[in-house]
Order: C-alpha cells, then sequence, then structure tokens
C-alpha cells in the first residue's frame, strides 16, 4: 500500500481529493498472481517464450532506453495521428511537428523507450535517429478521406520496409468487434509472425469497434469486452499490449439487452470476485487477459484536454498499480510546446520510477 506522503510531490496537487483513494486502494485480485515490470523482464518472461534471440534484444532495446532504462517499464511516443485523426486535427495546434524530425526529438528528449509513428515518418528520418531511440514502424492505419468514414485499418506498408529502416518493432491496429476484424486478425497475424522471423517485437493496439457497444454507455471502453480483445491480441503473439483505461464493465450484459438476444461469452465471477468498479480493479482485469501480465499492457493516454497533465499522471497510478507496464502518451505531449511535452513525459515516468507507488 503506497503511502500519500511518499510519493512524488506533484501527485497530490494534481490528484486533489481522488490521490488518497488511488494511491491506497486495496486490488481485489492479487498481485501475487502477475508477472510484473522488472529489469529482469527480458530474461524472466521472453527467454523462455518461442521468440529468436534477434526479437529477444529488440525487447531488450525497448527496455534499456530512455528514462525508464532497465526498470521495466515503457513509456512510448505514438505519432500516427496524422492519418488516424487526420495531419491538420492532430498538428495544427502546433505546426512544428508536420516535420518528423521533431517528432523523433520529442522522443529523445521526453527520456522515451521508443517512438512509434508511421513508416513515412520514421523512414525520412531513420539514418539519422535509428540508432539513438527505438523505432517502432505502424504498419496500418485508418484513414478518414472515405466517404462516409468507413473505419478500416489497412496496411499502409509492411513489416521489410519498417526492418530495413532500422526498427525494433512493428505496431499494428485491429478493430475487434467490426465487420472486417476478421480480415485484420489474419493480416496482422501474418505480419506479426514475419516480423518475430527478421527479429523485431510486436505491439497491438487492441481497439474495439462497433456502435452495438455504445448504449448507456459507451463500452468500447468496458472492462469485459477490451480484456477479451486484449486476450486475442496476444493469441496472435503481440508482445505488447496498447489498450485505453476501462471506465466501466459489463459491456457483454449491456450488448445482449440492447440486441434482445445472448452476445459473447462471460461469466458472473468476472464482476463478483475479479474486479470491481476501482479503475484500478477494472485495469487489473486487463493485465489478467494479457497473460497475466507476460505481454506488458501499456494504457493510452488520451486525447488532448483542459487537464492534461492531471489525467496523464492519474492514468500512470492506475496503470501501475493495475501491474501495468506503462503508457503511451501522444497527443498530451505533441500538441503544445516541446518543453512542455517533456514536462509531461517526465512526469509520467517520475511515476514509474518512484518505488513509493506500489502495485495494489
Amino acid at each position: 500500500m503506497t503511502s500519500v506522503s511518499s510519493v512524488p510531490d506533484f501527485v497530490e496537487s494534481l490528484l486533489g481529493n481522488e490521490a488518497k483513494d488511488l494511491l491506497t486502494h486495496k486490488a481485489k485480485v492479487s498481485k501475487d498472481m502477475l508477472h510484473l515490470p522488472g529489469s529482469d523482464f527480458v530474461d524472466r518472461i521472453w527467454a523462455n517464450s518461442d521468440r529468436n534471440p534477434h526479437v529477444l534484444r529488440s525487447l531488450q532495446s525497448l527496455y534499456s532506453t530512455g528514462r525508464l532504462a532497465n526498470t521495466g517499464y515503457l513509456s512510448i511516443l505514438p505519432v500516427d495521428q496524422g492519418i488516424e485523426h487526420s495531419a491538420g486535427a492532430s498538428f495544427a495546434p502546433n505546426p512544428m511537428y508536420f516535420d518528423p524530425e521533431n517528432i523523433v526529438k520529442l522522443g529523445i528528449e521526453g527520456g522515451c523507450n521508443a517512438v512509434a509513428s508511421t513508416l513515412g515518418v520514421l523512414g525520412i528520418v531513420s539514418r539519422k535517429y535509428a540508432h539513438k531511440i527505438p523505432f517502432i514502424v505502424k504498419i496500418n492505419h485508418n484513414e478518414l478521406l472515405n466517404v462516409p468514414n468507413d473505419y478500416d485499418q489497412v496496411m499502409f506498408g509492411d513489416v521489410e520496409q519498417a526492418w530495413d529502416l532500422g526498427a525494433v518493432a512493428v505496431g499494428a491496429t485491429i478493430y475487434f468487434g467490426s465487420e472486417n476484424s476478421t480480415r485484420q486478425i489474419q493480416e496482422v497475424s501474418k505480419a506479426f509472425k514475419r516480423a518475430h522471423e527478421l527479429g523485431m517485437a510486436t505491439i497491438l493496439w487492441c481497439y474495439l469497434r462497433n456502435n452495438a457497444f455504445k448504449q448507456d454507455k459507451d463500452y468500447h471502453l468496458s472492462a469485459d469486452l477490451s480484456s477479451q480483445a486484449n486476450h486475442l491480441g496476444v493469441t496472435i503473439e503481440a508482445d505488447i499490449i496498447k489498450q485505453k483505461m476501462p471506465e466501466n464493465n459489463n459491456g457483454y450484459g449491456a450488448v445482449a439487452k440492447a440486441i434482445g438476444t445472448s452476445y459473447g461469452k462471460t461469466h458472473d465471477k468476472v464482476y463478483t470476485e475479479l474486479s470491481t468498479d476501482h479503475p484500478i480493479d477494472l485495469t487489473r482485469y486487463q493485465v489478467l487477459n494479457c497473460y497475466c501480465g507476460r505481454a506488458g499492457l501499456i494504457n493510452s493516454g488520451g486525447a488532448a484536454g483542459e487537464n492534461d497533465f492531471a489525467a496523464a499522471v492519474r492514468t500512470a497510478i492506475i496503470n501501475k498499480r493495475a501491474g501495468g507496464t506503462g503508457l503511451i502518451s501522444g497527443r498530451k505531449a505533441f500538441q503544445r510546446p516541446i518543453e512542455d511535452g517533456v514536462k509531461l513525459f517526465h512526469m509520467i515516468q517520475d511515476v514509474y520510477l518512484s518505488d513509493a507507488v506500489t502495485i495494489a
């Protein structure tokens, strides 16, 4: 259990009345069930797997870079929003990031473990920077010029191109629950197999996408549905899972009620013994579905807003105390002056560096 007075000074001031609850909560599911991050994480987990020595070297590179080096935690800068949300919507607030070099510079100055971006962004600066910070090439995207928008992840590049430019990992998104999910699962599974053959690690954005998940609440953010997406992601050998932080639960029940028939499969104990409504318990259930933490769970920082520093620190505390592996934070960092983006990353990282912020 964490002592509120011993955590970084900024935590209480940013989180206010919520600080004590987040820092002292005792999790429903024991941390003893988890494979927790640590300096030996690659040796302890991945050296026993079917990943070849080149993949182990790539994973070790990710875990050995930046301010969180050799802690078992990750702080990643992702900038694929120029496609996923359009370049104008993403970069107009801070036009310097139309230039890919500034994206990479932010990752380095921010003390990140890696930069995740598009084939084009990383390819155009790879000879200058690929040996200075690990590159993660996002190989599929959803672009927004189609009318109407069809929300489909399609391949924009291939694994060999990522390897050629010096990437240590490839990333991809699957919209689980969408009408295109079966094809996406097959494409990404094949790509991840090839990435492992070439010695690169794999990171999967396990997103849900279906209008049926929007009922009285947005159950795209439910612990049970998002956790099943995680479980599907590790099934196709994603080494790291990226997921949105859960905000509610029992998406299965809400969808079944809305469509008037049974939906999916779940169990009462998911809601009575394996989780509560507390955000740390909801996130721990996500970790459980990542093979009890053998595949690291990184939660997303979310869209930029009015209280980005508080939101980022809150997310970091929940992720860490739940047994997660770190944060992947984009718009909160690059849609502001670079010194503020660096400050935001350092605050996130300070949560993971603090021995006083313990596993719940």
